[in-house]
């Protein structure tokens, strides 16, 4: 076993240090790719060729790996392409399954395979891009030409950038799986195996073999669907539980940032306004110096911050406020200087704790907008006292398109690695258990029972498993091997006692049937040849395939072992009517007949004595029924046709042959040929037609068998 176990160790290590090496250029070829296409100001990326030679040749692993670490290392110097990492592991797993499938064989599946990967690069990091950045982003290669396209006029801002990235994307991984399967061609074909990823625990199966153990061993739902499952959900719920309180405090901590931006601006929009003429509206006009630099000073701070949507200054009197100055967002309501706003559009109670404290806390409402909060800070006059107060209302629909960026950055970072979890879980799963349990499922479910070469062969097959995961399935494989062991052992010792039983068993049937024979001086070898003509007869009638439903191994076997048994019944005949030299009278006939009625009540008697005794049912059929007829003349019941048991029918050829051809007190032997013209003669009429047939097939077999024993019984 330790030989097995280093065995298997130095293949993996062999497998595994191709497998990196192929990782590495994976990689290298991706950076280099990118770098040259930028270099070259080539409009494509270039930048998955090494993932997909990776995933076709390394299997799902490597090529996942590959995909994730080019944009991680691109994303050194360009932190945007981190959130692409997505793409490319899933282009990998594509490229992977294509390839196993055979896809790229034919220029249809290269086609099938090539829109795959737009769908995956253009489609999915359009929209990628879209949720991102939006049509804003020009930085692209696909920029320019989604600027081109809805300079046209024809679609929107999305569906241009769509267009531009579909495009860009069809051209670049039509050259990336040309390249791929280029490059994958140059390499020999018996290298190839060597780079992918196989964390075999055992030894390697073909794929035929690999392809027998993946099929579905149980009733429902298999091991593998299982793992999947399982592994699937738990690393799910972590992900959306891990996604979801990232996204809440991330609101939060964006919501008090807004907060925190808003009150910082109230506080620089306080100050930006001599309180001096709140008094005077008219003075603060468009001509007023004071007046043009603070509102310019608000336009800078509203630029500063997209989530505001009014900077405010204003003085309180009169149950109302009146607006010094104003600026609003584009498409704002646009307050006027000298606007007056009553009170109860105003929060009152916010503005007179203003009033009273100097302070109050953000103010939240709803409109048709949306969420707002409204932010308030005084304005003191030379004497410190309230002169009026700036206050800065800010939108909540920023926050929610900050979310929105969030959880795409969130998703589009950990959905890449989430798919490598699971397919190293699985993966592990696979080699570790479920290969392993099939394997030895397999193994066991074919072993074979009935035949020493094929249980030797079975116990040899499960011992070259060599399965050395190190835990608790080596341990079941151990016991799997230790238990078939024994059980071919016990077998072959139980075999060999049972054949020694047989053998001593058809010994005393023998022995029983001369003593019965030698009884009667005239009958010879009698049971001997009548077993070998019988046998003769049931090996030609399954040639010709009759009787099929009865003609069982086990049937003939039967047959053979208990013809000798078939005139058992005379042991209760008289000797001297048994050794009489002359015919028998028709009282004497009667005597005789009884015979076979006599024999089957012997053996019923040991069917009785017996609890298992299924097998004796032929001898007592041979016994009792062998002296009956087709046409129903026989004795002792006059069965006619097939409700004589055809081991009694086979039978009645080989006792009248034998007879024949044998010497007796009372007549001289037949000839073979007479003998077989008698046996002719008497079919459809004493014999059945196509026992009869049989018997003529293999007339040279029964010419052999007469003559050896007339030759015995000669010397």
């Amino acid at each position: 076993m330790e030989r097995e176990i280093n065995t298997a160790s130095a293949v993996r290590r062999q497998g595994l240090k191709y497998t990196l090496i192929l990782c590495a250029a994976g990689t290298i070829l991706n950076i280099v790719g990118a770098r040259a296409a930028l270099f070259f100001g080539v409009p494509l990326f270039l930048d998955c060729i090494g993932t997909m030679i990776t995933a076709m040749l390394g299997g799902y692993i490597p090529g996942i790996a590959v995909g994730y670490l080019t944009n991680i290392i691109n994303g050194i110097s360009d932190p945007t392409t981190a959130y692409y990492g997505t793409l490319g592991v899933l282009i990998a797993v594509s490229a992977s399954y294509l390839y196993r499938k055979g896809v790229f064989k034919k220029v249809p599946g290269i086609i099938c395979g090539i829109l795959i990967f737009t769908l995956i690069g253009g489609g999915l990091g359009s929209v990628l891009t879209w949720l991102l950045y939006g049509f804003s982003f020009g930085s692209g290669i696909s920029a320019p030409l989604a600027h081109y396209i809805h300079d046209s006029g024809s679609v929107g801002e999305f569906m241009s950038q769509f267009t531009a990235d579909m495009l860009i994307d069809a051209a670049d991984k039509t050259v990336s799986v040309l390249a791929a399967l280029l490059i994958i061609r140059l390499i020999p074909e018996r290298v190839r195996p060597r780079f992918f990823l196989a964390g075999w625990k055992q030894s390697p199966n073909s794929a035929a073999v690999e392809g027998a153990l993946k099929q579905k061993f149980s009733r429902s739902v298999s091991l593998r669907s299982k793992v999947l499952l399982m592994v699937g959900i738990s690393a799910l719920i972590v992900a959306v539980s891990a996604t979801a309180l990232g996204c809440i405090l991330y609101n939060r901590s964006s919501e008090e940032d807004l907060i925190k931006e808003g009150r910082r601006t109230a506080v620089l929009a306080a100050g930006a306004l001599d309180p001096r003429g709140f008094e005077d509206i008219a003075s603060l006009d468009d001509r007023s110096e004071g007046y043009s630099q603070a509102e310019t000073f608000l336009s800078r701070l509203m630029a500063g911050d997209d989530a505001i949507e009014r900077v405010c200054i204003c003085s309180v009197d009169d149950g109302a406020y009146r607006v010094i100055l104003s600026t609003d967002a584009p498409g704002g309501e646009g307050r006027l200087p000298g606007d007056t706003v009553p009170f109860s559009q105003a929060q009152p109670p916010e503005l007179f704790g203003l009033y009273d404290s100097g302070h109050t806390e953000p103010v939240e409402s709803k409109d048709r907008d949306g969420r707002h909060i409204s932010i308030f800070e005084p304005v003191y006059d030379s004497y410190g006292r309230t002169a009026g107060c700036a206050f800065v209302d800010i939108s909540m629909r920023q926050l929610a398109v900050r979310q929105t960026v969030f959880l795409t950055k969130v998703v589009s970072l950990f959905l890449g690695f989430f798919i490598l979890t699971v397919t190293v879980c699985i993966w592990l799963a696979e080699y570790n258990v479920i290969l392993p349990i099939n394997a030895m499922s397999l193994a066991a479910g074919n072993f074979a029972y009935n035949d020493e070469r094929a249980r030797e062969s079975s116990l040899n097959g499960i011992k070259e498993l060599e399965i050395v995961t190190g835990d608790e399935i080596e341990h079941l494989y151990l016991a799997l091997s230790r238990t078939t062991e024994d059980t071919v052992r016990y077998i072959a010792d139980s075999q060999e006692k049972r054949e020694a039983i047989s053998h001593m068993q058809n010994g005393l049937i023998t022995v029983l049937a001369d003593m019965v024979e030698s009884r009667d001086k005239s009958t010879g070898d009698h049971v001997r040849k009548t077993a070998a003509y019988a046998n003769i007869i049931m090996k030609q009638l399954k040639k010709d395939d009759l009787f099929k439903d009865v003609l069982t191994d086990e049937f003939m076997e039967n047959v053979s072992n208990f013809a000798p048994l078939h005139d058992v019944g005379k042991i209760n005949i008289p000797d001297a009517l048994l050794n009489k030299p002359g015919r028998l009278t028709d009282e004497e006939f009667a005597r005789m007949k009884e015979h076979t009625s006599a024999g089957g009540e012997i053996i019923a008697r040991a069917i009785g004595a017996m609890s298992s005794s299924d097998y004796l049912d032929e001898a007592k059929n041979l016994a009792s029924y062998h002296h009956e007829r087709w046409d129903g003349k026989g004795y002792p019941n006059g069965l006619s046709g097939e409700d004589i048991p055809l081991s009694a029918r086979i039978m009645a050829v080989a006792d009248v042959f034998d007879a024949l051809v044998s010497r007796r007190s009372y007549k001289e032997p037949f000839s073979f040929d007479n003998a077989m013209q008698i046996i002719m003669d008497g079919s459809g009429s004493h014999f059945d037609p196509r026992v009869t047939q049989a018997f003529m097939e293999a007339s040279e077999e029964v010419r052999r068998v007469a003559e050896e024993f007339s030759r015995a019984a000669a010397e």
